[in-house]
């Protein structure tokens, strides 16, 4: 996994000398930079600096593992567990148009691929056609069967449950339920979310509620996604586009900000670039 963030830090931390107030300044300034946020970053300058007042740490490089073991500590808060032990395990998938919902699920059903799931994916957002014909690109390309509308607009509701009928019958692992990013108004969208959800549990529970978020737009993307937090049941996120960005703190502030686990992270535009989140990897390579 190679991450390109330690570059925020990397002048900080690079030589070894006295702690100073310059020091405490470049470190608000490279983790703010990071998009940890102002609140975050003021909360983990005040945690640092009583640590180093109590541990009387003198040594900048010092200062990098107690930042690096800060990081790890509060990402280590969240379980990044995907929970997949259904058969089959249904797992929806939420997000704004734009964020690479579409990709992510072709790159889903190749991660699980490799753990010798069987996937089938249903392609439920069926307001444009582009999608369901990139969805259906991407499903192939990650090794997986796709259910697709008999025909444009039919209702999502039942291809989500002729996909997940289909997924009991034939024995599959996991069914992966792809859902409108947008509707004419975001109260039709949850709506349309929660009637998928209802007729699914029909047939069985879900196992997990999927809401991917693009890092690169940090802030605005959390905005953008806080109807579907409210009302749509996630139940973890996948954070797009982490690759050639320094914005590695948005991960945690994410998390901080919505009390759920990261349990996705894509960083390339390959069919292989998504992986499952490590706290203590990731802490890792970003500060280092």
């Amino acid at each position: 996994m190679a991450w390109s963030f330690s570059k925020a830090f990397s002048g900080l931390f690079n030589r070894s000398e006295p702690i100073t107030e310059d020091t405490w300044d470049d470190l608000e300034m490279a983790l703010i930079g990071a998009d940890f946020g102002p609140d975050l970053s003021d909360e983990m300058l005040t945690e640092l600096r009583d640590q180093v007042e109590r541990h009387s740490i003198t040594d900048v490089k010092d200062l990098k593992q107690l930042l690096r073991d800060t990081i790890a500590d509060r990402l280590a808060k969240f379980d990044p567990t995907l929970k997949l032990s259904d058969r089959p395990a249904v797992v929806l998938v939420a997000g704004v148009n734009g964020v690479g919902k579409t990709t992510t699920i072709g790159k889903f059903a190749n991660y699980l691929g490799n753990f010798n799931r069987r996937v089938l994916v249903g392609a439920a957002d069926t307001f444009r056609a582009a999608a369901v014909e990139q969805l259906n690109t991407w499903a192939t390309r990650g090794g997986a069967a796709i259910v697709k509308p008999k025909q444009q607009g039919q209702d999502p509701a039942s291809v989500a449950y002729e996909t997940v009928q289909r997924g009991i019958n034939e024995g599959f692992d996991v069914v992966v339920i792809d859902t409108a990013g947008r509707l004419q108004t975001k109260g039709g969208l949850m709506d349309e979310l929660s009637k998928i959800k209802r007729v699914i549990e029909k047939l069985t529970p879900i196992s997990e509620v999927l809401l991917v978020l693009d890092a690169t737009t940090g802030q605005n993307g959390l905005a953008q996604a806080e109807a579907f937090i409210e009302h749509a049941g996630v139940t973890g996120l996948v954070l797009t586009k982490l690759d050639g960005s320094a914005k590695g703190g948005f991960v945690l502030n994410v998390q901080e900000k919505t009390g759920l686990p990261v349990k996705l992270v894509g960083q390339g535009e390959g069919i292989s670039d998504l992986t499952g989140f490590t706290p203590h990897v990731f802490a890792q390579n970003l500060v280092d």
